[in-house]
């Protein structure tokens, strides 16, 4: 291979990364649009870092949720009360955004202050990669919706206009901007939809009504999805009757989009504290040999072969 060869084939993986954000957010866009209307349901597993967005993107998913509340966990190992800032985040979330080719759909948490504050929320997700970010209508300080209780929220005027001000910060790259709302459990599902209905009208590219896994809730979501006409996103880590729904029943219920933020990070845990216990009490990890991954899974899935392929192209 000549260099130019070798040289024009760099040059076509620069402007292919270069075009990466701007790529997945339309792909994005257009499968949310026939996503829940005759096609499959957009399922984005949640993840906390790289490493999961990894592990998602060879499990086959089209998509990744990165979870604020695994954030939380992960950088501060603390629960998600807002302590999280923009900068911390976003930061994050362009670390996961360059490790994998496919769209990552963020938490913004309250897109952390007022019109101003919005408006370098979006510019620095948009900086850092992401297809989508979502803004909620929490009062500060926030706390993770399915924490028990209701959660405290803007006035109506304010939530509509933080949605208003994301949708016109944004760039012509086209970051999604998601308008979601925490008020159905302490204002009802009515509510949940008004604020929906306004944030479709004020240009959200989708709309996220957070539903606990009430007896109901199955009921709810087809209301909401039936009311709203641009793509719906739900949580299906809330439980109940939530719990047990296959794809086939996300998309009969209208779905666009379904999160499991909470999937990796509990059932790491739950692996990290046996693994741990066992070597506590046996001395030893044989009794997890069948349950991990071998040295060389664990670098497959992190890519060595493909970076060792490089450094053989170019050996110092």
């Amino acid at each position: 291979m000549t260099m130019a060869t070798t040289g024009s084939r760099d040059a076509a993986a620069w402007q292919h990364a270069a075009d990466k954000p701007a790529r997945l957010r339309q792909a994005l866009r257009d499968r949310l649009a026939r996503a829940g209307r005759g096609e499959p349901t957009l399922v984005a597993p949640g993840v906390y870092d790289a490493y999961g967005a990894r592990m998602v993107q060879h499990a086959g998913f089209d998509a990744v949720y990165m979870t604020g509340n695994g954030v939380s966990a992960s950088l501060l190992g603390k629960p998600d009360v807002g302590l999280v800032d923009l900068t911390m985040i976003t930061a994050h979330a362009r670390r996961v955004a360059a490790c994998v080719d496919l769209p990552v759909i963020c938490d913004a948490d309250t897109g952390y202050g007022a019109a101003a504050a919005i408006r370098r929320t979006v510019e620095e997700f948009e900086a850092a990669g992401v297809a989508a970010i979502h803004i909620e209508d929490q009062q500060s300080p926030k706390r993770c919706a399915q924490f028990p209780g209701a959660r405290a929220v803007l006035p109506f005027e304010t939530a509509v206009a933080r949605i208003a001000a994301a949708v016109g910060a944004r760039g012509p790259t086209g970051l999604l901007v998601i308008g979601r709302t925490d008020c159905a459990a302490s204002l009802g599902l009515d509510a949940a939809i008004e604020r929906a209905l306004a944030f479709q009208a004020e240009g959200a590219d989708a709309v996220f009504v957070e539903l606990k896994g009430h007896e109901g809730v199955l009921d709810d979501i087809r209301e909401v999805t039936e009311r709203v006409r641009i793509p719906c996103m739900f949580n299906l880590d809330s439980g109940g009757p939530m719990a047990s729904l296959g794809t086939r029943d996300l998309a009969d219920l209208g779905m666009a989009l379904a999160i499991y933020p909470g999937l990796l990070r509990n059932a790491l845990g739950y692996t990290m504290r046996e693994a741990l216990g066992h070597l506590r009490q046996d001395g030893n990890t044989d009794a997890m040999r069948g349950r991990m991954l071998t040295s060389a899974e664990y670098s497959d899935y992190l890519g060595l072969e493909d970076v060792e392929a490089w450094e053989a192209r170019y050996p110092a």
